[in-house]
């Protein structure tokens, strides 16, 4: 419903934006940014309009599908048993890599979930001795229990010193990478 609901608007905007266009082409007045509506009497500003899709667009985006409770823990790919590859994709971080480029996203955090959260799914929780801003980041790996989240840090001294345990909630944003 969300992914049909974002792509009525993208459709909406893209709408908008070829009449924009044509209506500038057509025009001899480069000042001409709006369209009247002769049957309820109102004019509609082309670029207000848009931006205001942007942002309900980004709303959408942001806003929680559901809330979880659970430890957020770190890790690190360093760790003994850890072999770099993470268990949802062939991500491979033994590098150091602790985020991803999400294609909705931008780059996120990465983090180790139970099969409660599908994979490619994406959250936002606070840990202020990380970032002073919500942490956006996507399920990649599993290895934890319940509604519990493992932080992946670039080493398992960063992930003791930094992260520790902490029962904290957090939003999901999105559920598995289809949604």
């Amino acid at each position: 419903m969300v992914k049909l609901k974002r792509n009525i608007c993208l459709s909406v905007q893209l709408i908008l934006l070829i009449l924009f266009v044509f209506v500038a082409n057509v025009s001899t007045s480069k000042e001409m940014t709006t369209v009247s509506n002769n049957a309820s009497n109102r004019v509609i500003n082309l670029s207000t309009m848009a931006l205001k899709l942007e942002e309900d667009l980004q709303n959408d985006l942001y806003s929680a599908k559901d809330t979880f409770t659970g430890d957020i823990t770190g890790y690190g790919a360093n760790c003994p048993l850890c072999s770099g590859n993470l268990a949802c994709s062939r991500y491979y971080v033994k590098d150091g890599t602790t985020t991803y480029p999400d294609d909705e996203y931008g780059t996120v955090r990465i983090v180790a979930s139970s099969s409660n959260l599908p994979c490619g799914s994406v959250v936002r929780f606070e840990l202020p001795n990380i970032s002073s801003e919500p942490i956006i980041a996507i399920v990649l790996d599993r290895g934890v229990l319940g509604n519990d989240l493992d932080l992946l840090m670039p080493s398992e001294a960063d992930a003791a010193k930094y992260v520790g345990r902490k029962t904290k909630s957090y939003d999901v944003l999105r559920f598995g990478w289809n949604e």
